[in-house]
């Protein structure tokens, strides 16, 4: 999740388990500070904006990573800091809830994390919360602030803590059975339709968990739902957009494009923009602005090449739309997403048979 989601979390476990000895503000911050630990995997030199993109959230986020940072990191506070020297068991214990609970939350993002490597490589990335959900991070806000103001530990400020933590916790958990609603609910949706959907997932929508973005996925095209707790599903509107398979049959062996095929789970399309193939995560953003998008290959000449992995900007040029569109959704007044509509329209194919390779 966000950085700030990531600070309160770490700065409010370090005042619940070290504020009554460290003292409420210094246990805030140094909890804080651990739990941007992981989030440092940004600094390490990557060979494209693809492997960026693909590998954050990686080996820093495994929670056999942090069984093994725990003792080093544990014991340096503990000889470091007098008022710790007597309690290494608890600020082991610490180190460790702050490390993984970062990654857990992380895993619960549509984004993902590799939670178990190296065991298991592939990123887990559940999609029942939003990155940045102010729900979840606004009680652990209020109770960190709570605990950088005063000086001293009090049963009340204890109180407060495990209040927030128990809230937000049960907060992330509920949001798995709306994610599960939705589904269920997308199912009978497409079925009606008479779509036969071979895999479908719902999102979270942005900064909520009311409006759920749901993918249901066909062979050669996928459609779009947007769902809010508070609708009639029979007034539900379908969007639905080519994933281009013309194109990925001409993205076969391009070290890219598996790369992204891999980590999106199988949840990406491809489109072909001035010339350039370029290929978008699905799962985060909203078509066709989506927040991830790459240009892996050129068509030229009626061939496809690749070409060195480049990044392009997310832009939301109908920012404001979307708003009154969200808000709508979110109280469950049927809208038309303008922007995704008249991104419906097809694009011409290209001769599969004149890709060239890549390696």
């Amino acid at each position: 999740m966000d950085s700030l989601t990531q600070f309160t979390l770490g700065a409010a476990i370090s005042a619940l388990c070290l504020g009554k000895k460290l003292g409420p503000r210094k246990a805030a911050l140094l909890g804080g500070v651990l739990g941007t630990i992981p989030d440092l995997d940004v600094l390490l030199p990557v060979d494209s904006p693809v492997d960026a993109f693909v590998f954050h959230r990686g080996w820093t986020h495994s929670v056999f990573v942090h069984a093994i940072a725990t003792p080093i990191i544990g014991e340096i506070l503990v000889r470091s800091i007098k008022l710790l020297r007597e309690a290494r068991t608890r600020v082991w214990l610490t180190v460790f809830l702050i490390l993984t609970t970062h990654a857990v939350i992380d895993a619960m993002t549509v984004y993902g994390t590799r939670l178990f490597w190296p065991f298991y490589p592939d990123p887990i990335g559940v999609g029942s919360i939003f990155i940045i959900d102010p729900l979840y991070t606004l009680p652990l806000l209020i109770v960190v602030i709570w605990a950088f103001a005063v000086g001293k530990w009090s049963p009340r400020l204890n109180g407060a803590l495990i209040a927030a933590l128990v809230f937000s916790s049960t907060y992330m958990g509920l949001s798995t059975v709306l994610q599960a609603n939705a589904e269920r609910r997308a199912k009978a949706i497409f079925a009606d339709a008479g779509i036969e959907a071979r895999n479908i997932f719902a999102i979270a929508g942005p900064l909520n968990t009311v409006v759920w973005k749901v993918i249901g996925q066909e062979d050669d095209r996928y459609h779009n739902l947007y769902l809010s707790l508070f609708d009639d599903d029979k007034q539900a509107r379908i969007y639905t957009h080519s994933t281009r398979a013309d194109l990925t049959a001409c993205l076969e062996g391009n070290e890219a494009f598996e790369k992204l095929r891999w980590f999106s789970r199988g949840y990406f399309r491809t489109g072909l923009q001035d010339g350039k193939i370029i290929v978008s995560d699905l799962r985060m953003g909203l078509t066709p602005s989506y927040v991830f998008r790459f240009i892996v290959a050129e068509h030229e000449g009626g061939a496809v090449v690749p070409t060195p992995p480049e990044a392009i900007e997310s832009q939301i040029p109908t920012l404001e739309q979307d708003l009154n569109w969200l808000a709508d959704r979110i109280s469950g007044r049927p809208s038309v997403r303008l922007a995704e509509a008249a991104a419906a329209e097809d694009q011409p194919s290209i001769d599969v048979a004149s890709c060239e390779k890549s390696g």
